[in-house]
């Protein structure tokens, strides 16, 4: 059927233009079967965020922060229709869905009202985006994702049930795409067995389009970014960065594992499983076909620079001071799941192992608890975790200038190293 998947993020649509422009692009490639996933519009997960925690944590009133992302979609939706003077129904519905459910004052679990709440934002920006292109004399139907991806209860980082999604895909999907509708659907989101909605952790709707292109047996799956397609480190840190045009699946997958936010990490592997071609374009030239991610293997690579910023490293030893064996291991790599905390480094000595994480401060404190007296932890926060893949000794001597190495690990063709910042001292004139 030759189905292409678009992904556009939040950045791409962050106002009218963007969704302008989003419009443009659907419309030029409207020759083959086409599903459209789409992020949350703008900093709107942030935004919901902020009105979680003040729901939750009482950090302020979250009436008025949500009054705050009503009236930008609704201003929104009234820049883009033409003629309409009000929000429809479907638009009504979600954020009143939403404000009800911040309004039921429960003693639920912060991650499941995390995810019922946040979730709004990709609702709102697809079903914004679908009359949008119906204005436009587009033929586009919305669906909800989350009758179609089905995941674990794992809130904030659901895993898919990827059996009764292929089935959920094969009888709700494809008929639209046989009818040569152009699909508009969320990323991000999905449902699990009990009906409440889940999350696909940060970031999720390259998943979420990953996912449909492997149920879909699509043709290929195109991520629509701010930049031009993937870089040899972030643009936002570093100075002439350079455009990779094409790269393997391994080594995407390399890329993304270590930190490179570029692409969601668990986006590949669904792709490769089914070598489908993965483009990431940019969206403010949609002639380029940026960085195509395949099968081909390059010969060779530069040096490319993944740094993330906000580590923990963990120090944990036993408080008998006997050998850290396997057992001790064992009963640390459970809690570390248990806790939710994603291992980015470790290194294990004979009394020792250390382990660098995601600097989440409720986490690393659960996992602390967990941890019982058999144990003792220390913590060095505010760290870097930076890696080189491919590097030579110019870029390797140019990441460890002005840092404390706290931890580093060399192989054969990349380095990681886990540092802070050493402030530039000045003698102080005293003369």
């Amino acid at each position: 059927m030759g189905v292409q998947v678009f992904k556009f993020g939040g950045a791409s649509v962050r106002n009218a233009d963007g969704f302008r422009n989003v419009g443009r692009i659907i419309q030029q490639n409207g020759d083959k079967p086409l599903l459209v996933v789409i992020s949350a519009m703008g900093k709107t997960t942030n935004a919901l965020e902020q009105v979680v925690n003040a729901f939750y944590k009482n950090t302020g009133s979250w009436s008025e922060l949500f009054e705050i992302v009503k009236k930008s979609h609704t201003d929104l939706f009234l820049e883009l229709v033409p003629g309409a003077n009000s929000l429809p129904e479907e638009i009504v519905q979600i954020l009143q869905a939403t404000e009800a459910r911040l309004k039921m004052r429960s003693l639920e679990e912060y991650d499941l009202i995390y995810d019922q709440v946040v979730s709004a934002g990709e609702l709102l920006s697809s079903r914004i985006l679908a009359y949008y292109l119906h204005a436009l004399g587009v033929d586009a139907e919305w669906i909800d994702i989350r009758d179609i991806i089905l995941t674990d209860s794992t809130y904030r980082d659901a895993r898919i049930m990827w059996q009764e999604t292929k089935v959920h895909t094969e009888q709700h999907v494809k008929p639209l795409l046989e009818q040569r509708k152009i699909i508009v659907t969320q990323g991000f989101i999905g449902k699990n067995a009990d009906g409440y909605t889940t999350t696909l952790g940060r970031e999720g709707s390259d998943y979420t389009a990953a996912i449909l292109s492997y149920c879909l047996d699509a043709e290929s799956m195109h991520i629509w970014k701010d930049v031009p397609g993937v870089l040899t480190g972030d643009p936002r840190i570093f100075e002439e960065v350079t455009l990779l045009p094409r790269l393997s699946y391994n080594e995407a997958i390399e890329m993304t594992y270590y930190g490179a936010k570029v692409i969601h990490p668990k986006t590949i592997k669904p792709l490769q499983n089914k070598q489908i071609p993965l483009y990431v374009r940019p969206f403010d030239e949609p002639s380029s076909h940026g960085t195509v991610i395949s099968a081909e293997r390059e010969l060779s690579y530069p040096p490319v620079i993944v740094i993330e910023s906000n580590q923990s490293l963990l120090h944990i030893s036993t408080n008998d001071f006997s050998f850290v064996a396997e057992h001790h291991l064992s009963s640390i790599f459970a809690l570390l799941a248990q806790c939710r905390l994603k291992v980015n480094m470790m290194r294990n000595t004979a009394i020792s192992f250390s382990v660098c994480v995601n600097n989440v401060p409720e986490r690393i404190a659960k996992f602390e608890k967990e941890l019982g007296t058999e144990f003792k932890l220390i913590a060095d926060n505010d760290l870097e975790l930076i890696t080189i893949l491919h590097y030579n000794d110019v870029v390797y001597s140019e990441m460890k200038k002005d840092k404390l190495v706290l931890q580093e690990e060399k192989y054969a063709d990349m380095v990681q190293i886990v540092a802070r910042n050493i402030p530039k001292m000045k003698r102080r004139d005293i003369s």
